[in-house]
């Protein structure tokens, strides 16, 4: 009898312990240990932001649902505006936008519509495992939706960018569904710049606002210096190891579905889940809006944490009732340019005074935080880890086709689309499918292992 009081007392305490650890983890918990960001480096995101919300307009020059600030874009600069009838229901609607302040080519991509059957189609079309893509593994349908933008826009984003003196930048940019294609599109055209007009490496960017799970973690630290991803405190999609197409099946019983997500992992060790190759991330290098603190009431001044994580990498859901509402752009908006006001305040000095962190030492910080990350996922063993982001760079050049190989490798232009790149056949240049359909990077397939 004592025995059994004894193994009770045991479980209750365990569960108590569980459920207390658990109740009180909060979103800043993820990144407790980060550095904080500085003004340069978040300068871009709230005018992303910005940007994303504009493609929700009818008319930007009568806004209807601008903010007090207004959308602060000039609409002569806007090139084109894609709406759901235009892409047929393979992309979510999408902006391209010329901005000469900035010297910048954006396209911004918004994000789930939950009323749209062609958004959840694709969600849908992807199953865990189901898509192998350079050394690593994506979401299917995102990865189609971002090859079909792709070969829809990049010719006027070539001509724009060798117009503008092949020298501006080129940015990607998606809220929440939209981030995903946009984060698989910047990795394809990083691979494949001179498709583009031989646009570098370093002039790609992406911002991955409130990011969906999209990419392996071997990936997501592997151009952790392409993409960057902001999250407010305790938004849900990030964390959620669960597929995407499972999360939006739930929607209507999100909360339960994030209860019994958050239960399940409890159980599963940290090195299991890092060497599941299969198990998507977050992308790139994450900000982190923090803006909340355990047991105090309402929102305090925001504050950005920035970070390329591996091991807890935004692992553990948060119990909270913020999760679903920080996800929403208009709150991730608003709260990314008080941090950013914050940040430049903080950061005033007088005029004699120079600046704490120059920007060349501020950069090559960057550069050594992605260099470390990368090693780090080399030392956990992840699977498909590489040292460098272009290790696999002597590789790509063996594999483009030859002239005498022209006969036995698909040509790289499209025959019915006057000579535009096809981007299904660039991709099937570096990539092939096996017997399942799943696309392998043509080195791995040499590989014994």
């Amino acid at each position: 009898m004592s025995v059994t009081c004894g193994v009770e007392c045991m479980v209750i305490l365990g569960c108590s312990r569980w459920a207390w650890k658990r109740c009180t983890y909060i979103g800043s918990d993820d990144s407790a240990t980060w550095p904080l960001a500085t003004a340069d480096e978040f300068e871009p995101v709230p005018r992303i932001c910005r940007l994303i919300l504009a493609i929700y307009e009818v008319d930007l020059r009568n806004p209807q649902f601008a903010s007090s600030g207004g959308y602060r874009l000039n609409p002569d600069w806007v090139v084109k505006r894609v709406t759901y009838e235009q892409t047929l229901g393979l992309a979510p609607p999408y902006l391209i936008y010329a901005d000469h302040d900035h010297r910048e080519i954006v396209v911004a991509i918004r994000g789930l519509n939950l009323v749209k059957e062609s958004d959840y189609k694709l969600l849908l079309n992807n199953r865990l495992g189901m898509q192998m893509f350079d050394g690593g593994y994506v979401h299917h349908g995102l990865l189609k939706s971002a090859i079909w933008l792709l070969n829809q826009e990049s010719e006027t984003l070539k001509r724009l960018w060798v117009d503008n003196g092949s020298d501006y930048k080129m940015v990607f940019t998606g809220h929440s569904l939209g981030s995903g294609v946009a984060s698989l599109m910047s990795i394809i055209v990083v691979n494949h710049g001179d498709r583009l007009g031989g646009i570098p490496r370093n002039k790609v960017n992406c911002y991955a606002v409130a990011p969906a799970r999209c990419m392996s973690l071997n990936l997501a630290v592997k151009y952790a210096d392409v993409i960057h991803s902001i999250v407010l405190q305790d938004d849900f999609l990030p964390r959620t190891p669960t597929p995407l197409e499972d999360i939006f099946k739930s929607v209507l019983c999100l909360p339960c579905l994030i209860f019994l997500v958050c239960l399940r992992d409890t159980f599963i060790p940290e090195g299991r889940k890092l060497r599941d190759s299969r198990r998507l991330y977050a992308p790139g290098r994450i900000y982190h809006i923090v803006e909340r603190r355990f047991c105090r009431c309402g929102r305090y001044p925001p504050e950005v944490r920035a970070a390329i994580p591996v091991d807890g990498r935004f692992e553990h859901i948060v119990l909270s009732c913020n999760a679903t509402s920080d996800h929403g752009i208009l709150w991730i908006e608003r709260e990314a340019e008080k941090a950013l006001e914050r940040m430049k305040e903080s950061s005033s000095e007088t005029v004699t005074v120079p600046p704490r962190t120059q920007k060349f030492e501020r950069l090559q910080t960057i550069e050594k935080e992605h260099r470390d990350a990368l090693e780090r996922a080399v030392s956990l063993n992840i699977p498909h880890a590489v040292n460098t982001p272009d290790d696999e760079a002597p590789e790509k050049e063996v594999l483009r086709p030859s002239k005498s190989e022209g006969e036995d490798v698909p040509n790289a232009k499209s025959q019915s689309s006057g000579g535009t790149v096809n981007w299904d056949e660039v991709v099937e240049l570096f990539f092939e499918r096996n017997e399942s359909g799943v696309l392998h990077l043509k080195r791995d397939t040499d590989d014994p292992k």
